[in-house]
């Protein structure tokens, strides 16, 4: 393993240390980051979601900046607007960012604003620019948006339309934590509530002793981009990039398969974003493995994030109560190797 590996390694144990028995969203979001792209998180109130995300963000030396999505919200409220003003006398318009421009972009409750807001987000997402006016303005390097939405069975939810949820490489499903992580939640929050309060604590011994209760150490920029780097030199054999497109195309033609259920299942495959993002998260996968060459296993690790919310189920699934997940764990049975 070498010192950029080492990095973000540290930089995963760092977030897990925060976010207690959420492992797989953590790895999750670290993989986001190396493959640049963005990252969906969907689960329950009280999951740790934001947590995760403001967390992330935390152990990073680079801009952050959130967006609550609510019904209310404007597009020029995530993107930014042009304002009047007058300069030397001289009337003209000043364009002022909005939240977008930052480096980590957390997307709160993203299915809570109707489509026209979350379309604002599109352009972002997929050219890392914002047009505003006749003016096109340009994201920062290291830019990912990362997006956290309710279950749409929850009221007061907006679907996110399937060319948006193409956009994020990944979409975790954020499950409770079990028994012994619930109790170390409550140890974890305890322990934090009482740091806070010696740090607030006026007596300058006690200061002294707890300024350095925080030993996390923030991860410079230049990192990524060199893991993202390394990522490119990841080796991947034809076999496993036949792998990758048979997944893909089983999304698609389902018939090919007439011993599953996948024909009956599927009404909309995958698109070839689907194939990308697998090349992608399987090499990044590898990559955190300290392996330079992707296996078969490194796809099937990643099938289940990178695929999922990028199939349509048909009438006959949603009637029988079969998830997204189900079909890919039928993929994954059916799809052979080579």
């Amino acid at each position: 393993m070498n010192q950029t590996q080492q990095a973000i390694t540290t930089l995963i144990s760092q977030v897990e240390a925060s976010v207690i028995g959420q492992s797989d969203v953590v790895r999750a979001l670290v993989i986001g980051l190396l493959t640049q792209g963005h990252v969906l998180l969907e689960g329950l109130p009280g999951t740790a979601k934001t947590r995760s995300v403001k967390s992330l963000a935390d152990n990073l030396q680079t801009s952050f900046g959130r967006i609550q999505f609510t019904p209310d919200l404007l597009p020029s409220d995530v993107t930014g607007t042009e304002v009047y003003q007058e300069l030397n006398g001289k009337p003209q318009l000043h364009f002022q960012a909005g939240p977008i421009f930052n480096s980590i972009v957390l997307a709160d409750e993203i299915n809570r604003a109707p489509a026209k807001v979350q379309a604002a987000l599109l352009e972002a997402m997929a050219e890392r620019t914002i047009t505003v006016g006749d003016k096109t303005h340009v994201l920062p390097e290291l830019f990912m948006v990362l997006a956290t939405q309710n279950p749409v069975e929850q009221e007061g939810t907006y679907p996110l339309p399937e060319a948006q949820m193409d956009r994020f490489i990944m979409k975790i499903s954020v499950d409770y934590p079990d028994d012994d992580a619930e109790l170390e939640i409550i140890r974890l929050v305890r322990r934090e509530e009482t740091d806070s309060k010696l740090t607030a604590e006026p007596d300058t011994d006690k200061n002294n002793a707890n300024t350095n209760t925080n030993t996390n150490i923030q991860l410079d920029p230049s990192i990524v981009m060199q893991a993202r780097a390394e990522l490119a030199l990841v080796e991947i054999s034809e076999i496993s990039e036949r792998y990758i497109v048979a997944l893909v195309m089983a999304t698609r033609k389902p018939e090919r398969y007439l011993a599953s259920s996948l024909s009956r299942w599927i009404e909309v495959g995958a698109s070839p974003r689907a194939s990308i993002a697998l090349d992608k998260c399987a090499r990044a996968y590898a990559w955190l493995q300290a392996r330079d060459y992707v296996e078969p296993d490194d796809i099937r690790a990643m099938a289940h994030a990178v695929l999922g919310h990028r199939i349509t189920l048909s009438y006959d699934a949603l009637a029988d109560g079969v998830t997204q997940q189900q079909v890919i764990d039928e993929l994954l049975d059916y799809v052979v190797i080579g």
